[in-house]
């Protein structure tokens, strides 16, 4: 097979390895520092925002250098795999020496620094992979972008499944990943050439690029719903739905829809176009996003099937942005370091704006993770941040899309 040969296969097990250490760590890190070590949710919120302050700063720098990465590239993404798995043992596997919303802070710094710098030199590498062919970067988004989803799945669903099964499932959790890990930097090692032009990329360049500048905004305003939907989902389940022990099963079937659905949407899209494929996901999760407003207590099939249909919208946004990204990429920065930069920093930043933002306004209306009897107010909060915020952030999107020329 052509993709065997092209090792588009190594692509996917390393999105995979990214993924997990994304945004499932959003899911299940703050609610575990929560019921474990009783930190609250303003503080963990309050913690996970300066961190992304923190990026604005650090991840220009570390696409920076990695378009300054020669003979010394695959060593150092190597030596960094090794840190994020090290920071993800030390984040769930390591019981805090320092006060717990401490060691938090210095686990999760060690795990998004990592994973930043990764994710910048794989999406780069991506750019000089799929060359000049504008419908190569589609193929290549649907290789990884399934991988990424798949790997979103399984970590979001083991730590679950393995409670009850072995004394402490989050380290467990912790263990296993790290070691995938390693496979997968070994898989990837033969895939990190040197850069493709010989002058690096100047960020000013980028933001002053008409094209680029509209699809970093749209990332910013399209990947806050799943950032908002995914800080709160385990809350939503527990608390609004009274489903405890379902989430996992629930985030199999969001996340397994997303991937299942990459290849589709990537195909629609070499067909039709990017841009009116897109919008027609969009709606669609508009349309999810509503009806879940309309759920009570007990709803955990209804709920099941808006997990499926949600999930086959994030395959659309995941795999057709960073492709319509790449391509212009390849035009205007073949290095790719320094535009994956921002790209990285835009996406971690509606993370950031969801649990600054969210948590504390959850924690005031008088929610308490893991409480067995909640204030209506507080319940009516969870409902209205987890599904009216993302519809609307969604319909803001949709206009911005539409209103925006992009040049192919």
């Amino acid at each position: 097979m052509k993709a065997l040969t092209e090792r588009l296969p190594a692509y996917t097990g390393f999105a995979a390895v990214l993924a997990g250490a994304g945004l499932p760590i959003y899911i299940y890190a703050p609610k575990y520092y929560a019921d474990t070590f009783g930190v609250s949710l303003t503080a963990l919120g309050t913690l996970l925002f300066a961190l992304r302050l923190f990026d604005v700063i650090q991840d220009p720098i570390l696409g920076w250098i990695s378009e300054r990465l020669t003979r010394s590239k695959k060593i150092v993404i190597t030596l960094t795999a090794v840190v994020l798995a090290l920071s993800m043992i030390g984040l769930f596997a390591v019981a805090p020496p320092i006060a717990p919303i401490w060691w938090f802070g210095l686990t999760v710094t060690g795990l998004f620094t990592a994973f930043s710098f990764l994710t910048i030199n794989f999406y780069a590498q991506g750019v000089s992979k799929a060359g000049p062919d504008p419908q190569g970067h589609v193929r290549l988004a649907a290789w990884r972008e399934s991988g990424a989803l798949l790997g979103v799945c399984i970590a979001a669903v083991v730590p679950t499944v393995l409670i009850g099964v072995v004394a402490d499932p989050f380290a467990a959790f912790a263990y296993g990943f790290a070691a995938v890990t390693l496979v997968a930097a070994f898989f990837m090692w033969p895939e990190w050439k040197d850069r493709v032009s010989p002058e690096p990329s100047q960020i000013g360049d980028i933001i002053r690029d008409g094209t680029a500048r509209k699809l970093l905004i749209l990332a910013l305003v399209n990947a806050t719903p799943l950032a908002v939907s995914s800080t709160l989902f385990l809350f939503y389940v527990e608390s609004k739905l009274g489903a405890p022990g379902w989430e996992g099963a629930l985030l199999v079937l969001f996340f397994l829809a997303a991937a299942l659905s990459s290849p589709l949407w990537s195909a629609l899209a070499r067909r039709f176009g990017e841009k009116p494929v897109l919008l027609v996901a969009m709606v669609l999760a508009v349309a999810s996003f509503g009806y879940t407003l309309t759920l009570s207590p007990g709803d955990v099939i209804p709920f099941a099937v808006i997990c499926v249909l949600s999930g086959a919208t994030i395959g659309a946004d995941l795999t057709l942005l960073p492709a319509m990204f790449a391509k212009r990429m390849a035009v205007i920065s073949p290095n790719g370091g320094q535009g994956f930069g921002l790209w990285n920093l835009v996406n971690k930043f509606t993370l950031a704006f969801a649990a600054v933002v969210l948590l504390p306004l959850l924690e005031r209306s008088g929610f308490q993770a893991g409480a067995t009897a909640l204030p209506a107010e507080a319940i009516t909060m969870l409902t209205l941040l987890y599904a009216g915020v993302p519809s609307l952030l969604k319909l803001v999107a949709i206009g911005l899309l539409v209103a925006t020329k992009l040049e192919d």
